[in-house]
């Protein structure tokens, strides 16, 4: 029989809503300004900064599946006993804050060496490897929690609602640090190799946040330590499959592997990872190509992150009473609207005033796409619990190898055109998102009309809310 969880507290859904906030935050400074600072700081070409991003993203993608296999292990390893995903969360912690700092500062021992990149990129890729590795490390454990620590539907669409809303509010204090920082030290002036200084400060301060949120996390959430009978309940493939629910077996990694649905679930994943992370990415850039000083660079990210707060709050109760698909398909459509504004956008008063009714609409997009798709890759997972993180490791790895070709190549062909990338690459990925999330409803209707018997237990709660 399952072990009966208990209901979490409130204080236990707060200590796992904020134990990605230092992810949050790195992830922020990583994709909004990243290039900022290797292009207008540090002064390198637009496809060597591309560079450093694409090796970030492949090295990412290649962590998540890694961290998800063997955060799905019930090894007899001392620390697993900590909780073998609170043990890979403490890693990847240490990892992003050993690593991360040096990001944002010049290169110790060769900035010297004009016109001549390589050194460079060995000495940042290398720290960008560690970082990588660390952020998919808690990336993976943290959401391979959410089927752990409840069985529930509408709570883990509630775990996400709230990790997502924590995800927003670091990203707001950190674009308010930023702004705060450069609004000091630069005013409205244009980003320049003097702000190196300012830069690290916002670091260090959203750096210090996340350390802080990390502790209670660990201190608050409590994850059931493996024991020894579970240890010898190994599976063929050398994971070990818990007590099956409801009678269910549990799906091992090779049968996840051939499953129709881990592809669509993962594409209707990319598509949104797409669209929210070039929007971050770019969006910077294409307020300095508009000629806006170095506080907008700041202010309409702020905007953007705003709206996604506000949003998270309506996210949840659209998916509980809308369902799934609608709800991916409203945020879609918000989306699409806000790169076509992009598009359409010229002039003095789309600069002053529209940029930030962009933005609302970005933000919002944003929101409703991530909440919604994590919840469908939660769904997938049912109570297959067992190849939780591994499901996750492969959506992370879908989204980290794309975003990373992609930045690579707009990087390389588009860096003089932030308005098109903007207007067609993110608009794109709405109407990617939006058809893939139809090939997914129509599969499983038809697969479900050719058969007499029910469903199997672990797409039931998937496709029912769909």
């Amino acid at each position: 029989m399952e072990r009966p969880r208990p209901a979490l507290s409130l204080l236990q859904r707060l200590g796992y809503s904020v134990g990605h906030v230092q992810n949050d935050v790195c992830a922020s400074m990583w994709f909004t300004y990243l290039l900022v600072f290797f292009q207008m700081v540090l002064g390198w070409p637009a496809h060597v900064a591309g560079i450093v991003m694409l090796i970030g993203q492949i090295a990412d993608a290649l962590s998540t599946p890694f961290v998800g296999l063997q955060a799905d292990r019930r090894d007899k390893f001392w620390l697993c006993r900590y909780g073998r995903r609170k043990t890979w969360h403490l890693i990847g912690t240490i990892c992003v804050l050993v690593s991360f700092p040096f990001l944002f500062s010049p290169c110790i021992g060769c900035r010297n060496a004009p016109g001549d990149y390589w050194d460079q990129l060995v000495y940042f890729g290398a720290f960008v490897v560690v970082f990588q590795f660390g952020w998919a490390a808690v990336q993976i454990s943290h959401l391979s929690l959410i089927p752990d620590l409840t069985p529930d539907q509408h709570t883990r669409t509630g775990l996400i609602a709230c990790r997502y809303t924590f995800t927003v509010i670091a990203s707001v204090l950190v674009y308010v640090i930023t702004w705060a920082t450069f609004h000091l030290s630069t005013g409205d002036e244009k980003i320049g190799p003097e702000d190196t200084t300012s830069f690290q400060i916002v670091v260090a301060s959203g750096l210090g946040i996340g350390i802080v949120c990390s502790i209670l996390f660990h201190a608050v959430v409590k994850e059931a330590p493996v024991t020894d009978a579970e240890d010898d309940q190994t599976s063929a493939n050398g994971t070990t499959a818990s007590v099956p629910s409801k009678g269910d077996s549990q799906k091992t990694v090779k049968e996840q592997l051939c499953s129709v649905a881990l592809y669509q679930v993962a594409l209707v994943y990319m598509s949104t990872r797409l669209f929210a992370n070039l929007s971050q990415v770019y969006t910077p850039l294409y307020l300095s190509e508009q000629r806006l000083g170095a506080e907008s660079l700041a202010i309409v990210p702020l905007v953007m992150f705003l709206s996604s707060f506000c949003t998270s709050f309506v996210t949840r109760p659209m998916n509980k009473y809308l369902g799934r698909k609608i709800a991916h398909l409203v945020g879609c459509l918000i989306g699409a609207g806000g790169c076509v504004w992009v598009w359409l956008g010229a002039g003095q008063l789309y600069t002053t005033y529209e940029v930030y009714a962009v933005a609302v609409l970005l933000g919002a997009s944003s929101s409703i796409q991530l909440v919604t798709s994590l919840g469908l890759t939660a769904d997938l997972i049912g109570q297959d619990t067992n190849t939780g993180a591994f499901v996750y490791g492969a959506m992370s790895f879908v989204d980290k190898l794309s975003n990373g070709i992609a930045i690579a190549i707009l990087q390389a062909y588009f860096n003089d055109n932030y308005r098109n990338v903007l207007a067609y690459v993110c608009g794109g990925s709405c109407v990617l998102g939006a058809l893939s999330l139809a090939v997914l409803v129509v599969c499983r209707t038809r697969s479900l009309s050719k058969s007499d018997a029910n469903p199997p237990a672990q797409f039931e709660s998937s496709y029912s809310e769909i």
